[in-house]
């Protein structure tokens, strides 16, 4: 089936839920939580900002074309009949 999810897709949703859900400690209560466990810019922090932005642009870029969605293509809107005297 084209639309479904694999090991690789659920990888990248749950990384990318963990990243958010950082980020959100670190907006709400200036709290960075891979900082701490890791240490302030040291080598595995950076790497593991890394792999949640590949993360989330592997989704921003795969999710829609496993589902088919697409951005709405503009169409000119419909001109008036023209009026017959």
């Amino acid at each position: 089936m084209k639309n479904r999810l694999n090991a690789f897709d659920w990888i990248a949703l749950v990384v990318l839920v963990v990243g958010g859900l950082n980020w959100g400690l670190v907006g709400l209560l200036d709290f960075d939580l891979v900082a701490f466990i890791f240490g302030t810019f040291s080598t595995v922090t950076r790497v593991i900002y890394v792999i949640v932005g590949l993360c989330a642009l592997y989704i921003a870029v795969m999710i829609p074309a496993k589902f088919g969605m697409q951005a709405p293509i503009t169409q000119e809107p419909p001109r008036p009949a023209a009026m017959s005297r």
